[in-house]
């Protein structure tokens, strides 16, 4: 159950690693896997220093997103226990995401770990297309 203020680990490589729930978009609940949900980064993830132009070192060369940058995503994990039509119950460890623009396309190009299979229900392909496992 996502909602205000819950804080969110970013499974995809645009740049952010912690993100912040700030609006839970089209109902007055609480998000479950699959609803879409508006962010604001809070920190960035480090992918290493690489040379820029120049041969100045830029951190943040494959960062899409910056801290306080607010984004839609997708909620794709949650610790609450959500049962499911077939009477078994599912509860990941930790409450994630995945970035997407205002189009429903995931900004980046990759996923970290498993989502809900719950996504296919809702139409969300292309993050069930790049995840390496459904679960």
């Amino acid at each position: 159950m996502i909602q205000l203020k819950t804080l969110l680990n970013c499974i995809d490589n645009s740049g952010a690693a912690i993100v912040e729930c700030i609006k839970v978009l089209r109902m007055k609940r609480a998000a479950k896997i699959g609803d879409r949900i508006i962010v604001v980064v809070q920190k960035q993830r480090n992918f290493g220093p690489e040379t820029g132009p120049g041969g100045q070192v830029s951190i943040s060369a494959a960062n899409k997103v910056r801290r306080g940058d607010i984004r839609h995503a997708v909620v794709v994990r949650t610790a609450k226990k959500l049962q499911r039509k077939d009477g078994s119950v599912v509860r990941f460890d930790d409450n994630a995401c995945v970035l997407i623009n205002k189009t429903g396309e995931p900004i980046g190009s990759r996923l970290n770990g498993v989502v809900g299979a719950e996504l296919r229900d809702k139409q969300w392909s292309k993050i069930l297309s790049l995840a390496p496992m459904h679960l």
